[in-house]
Order: C-alpha cells, then structure tokens, then sequence
C-alpha cells in the first residue's frame, strides 16, 4: 500500500510575511489559486494580527471571503496570536485556526508580547471556545528545537508541551523548526519519542532551510513515522521577529522528495511548479525550490515523452 503524506502549503501566510513586496489581496488568491490547481488542499491562506505589526497579513478576512465566495475546495486555515485574533477568524468564517505556543519564553515575549505561561493559557481558552464553535485548532509549538534568543531548547519541553495540548483537544500539533537550527539527529530523537508515546495522526513537522538542513529533516521525520509537513510554495519565508530565519522548505522539493521515496502527496508537480514560477514573479524575491533547476526540464522531457 502506497502511503500518503500530506503537505500543507504554508507560502500564502508564513511565506508571504516577511517580504519587503506587499501583496494584493487579489494577488494572494492568486497564489492560493494556483496552489489548488495544483492539488494543493491544505493551505495557511492568512493571519489575523496586526496589520501594523505585519502589514503583508492585512485583509485576511478579505482573502478568506473570496475563498468562500469562489466555493474554492481544500483545508484552509489561519494563523491567529490571541483571543480577539480567534474572535476575528472566526467571524471571517475560518473552520481551522492555528495559535503559536512557545518553547522558550524570549520568543513568546518578542513574538506576542505574552509569556510561555500566558500563550499557553490563551491556547486553552481558544480551544475551549472553538470546541463549543466547531471550529478546528491548529497547536504550533515554535522554536522547537533553538531559539535565536535563549539558545538551543531542552526537547522535553517541547514534549510535555505537545502531549499537554494533544489532551486539551488540539487538532494537530506543529513541531515548528523556526529559524532552521535543527539536526536530523535532533529529529528522530524529538520525532521518535512523540510519536512512541502519542501516535504520529496528529503530529505535524515544519522546517527551515537556514543550514540547508531542511529537507533531511523532513527525511528524519519520515523515517520517525510522520505523514505531514508545512512547506512553503518557492521556498518563501522567514520569520519577522526571529533573527536568522530564512525560508521554510520548498513545496516542490519536498513533494519531489517524497514522490522520489514512493510516497504519495495527491499533489501535480508539474501544476506545483506553475505556482512556484508565479510565487517568483508577483514576489520578486521567491528563491524557488533547489531542486526547480532540475526538476523543471525534467517534467518537461517527460511531458513530451507522454
């Protein structure tokens, strides 16, 4: 039996942020577009936080409105910081939000101005009040593995802190590589201890390519049993409050990777590739996946060949 990863597109939102380009909200159904085309189905489309604070996730309420209106198909969410974040996707109509926990408390501090403790307990009244709206919560735990603050991070914080949301009735639990530090090694250790003691459905990875690191984690975590992973369409990224974050791993390196290794995504690479190539050009500073240079002409070969 082939078995499925699923890859959720995290460019519209974590990639788009941090670009000194500012995005229509046209421009970004664009991107969301395309994706979809491609097989994409599940899709950070937006955040609700300031929009002083990240200009870039402005009118994200607006994105999601022509998603709905356009009854475009897949698993979108949105990247919320606090309750009145919650509040506002939630009137935009958003099934899945994502809330950032934290492994260390310089982070949480720089991120949202909240403690560790206070993220954490805001965590908890938004899954209590998304239960009661049926609305899915997304628990990303950042800086999992290094912050560029305090340092190198105990895993068995990150541990406790994943078991204690997966009983507080989070959907899915991120274990998020924020500024791209970790090792393969660190990987299977952190990765084979979660999934040994709670099951790998609902546990999700997402990495950074900052030390070029990036898509052997993603082997590590294949190997330690996980079946999902945050990739950003052209390798867009970089966190704006974590110094040294640089892109998240490339969609289509990661889905080429995969399909390589006998996976299956359910995702057209040669369509993922058309929405890398408009990733480059409305962003003008999309890097594209490392492995586009050749991955490019070879669909193209096999295309003809067909």
């Amino acid at each position: 039996m082939i078995e499925h990863v699923v890859i959720n597109d995290v460019g519209p939102r974590d990639g788009l942020q941090n670009q000194p380009k500012i995005l229509s909200v046209a421009q970004r159904l664009q991107l969301i577009h395309a994706l979809c085309d491609a097989n994409v189905q599940h899709i950070e489309v937006g955040a609700f936080v300031s929009p002083k604070a990240v200009p870039a996730m402005a009118a994200s309420d607006e994105v999601l409105k022509g998603l709905i209106e356009s009854k475009t198909q897949g698993w979108f969410s949105a990247l919320i910081p606090n309750m009145r974040g919650y509040q506002l996707a939630a009137q935009a109509n958003a099934e899945t939000v994502a809330m950032v926990l934290y492994a260390s408390e310089s982070m949480a501090q720089k991120n949202v101005g909240m403690s560790r403790q206070q993220a954490a307990d805001t965590t908890k009244e938004i899954l209590k009040q998304a239960a009661d709206d049926g609305i899915k919560v997304i628990a990303t735990i950042a800086v999992a593995f290094e912050c560029p603050f305090d340092g190198p991070i105990d895993p068995a914080i990150v541990i406790a802190t994943a078991e204690e949301f997966l009983a507080q009735g989070a959907s899915q639990i991120v274990i998020a590589d924020t500024i791209g530090a970790a090792n393969p090694a660190q990987v299977s250790a952190m990765m084979n201890s979660l999934v040994k003691n709670a099951g790998s459905e609902h546990l999700c990875c997402h990495f950074h390519d900052t030390r070029a690191l990036g898509m052997a984690n993603v082997y590590a975590a294949v190997q330690s049993g996980i079946r999902c992973f945050d990739a950003s369409i052209a390798g867009l990224g970089g966190c704006p409050f974590a110094p040294g974050a640089t892109g998240n791993i490339a969609t289509e390196d990661a889905v080429m990777m995969l399909h390589s290794m006998g996976f299956e995504t359910g995702i057209d690479l040669p369509k993922l590739i058309e929405a890398s190539d408009l990733a480059e050009q409305i962003t003008g500073t999309a890097p594209g996946g490392r492995s586009k240079k050749w991955l490019k002409p070879f669909l193209q070969k096999q295309q003809t060949n067909n």
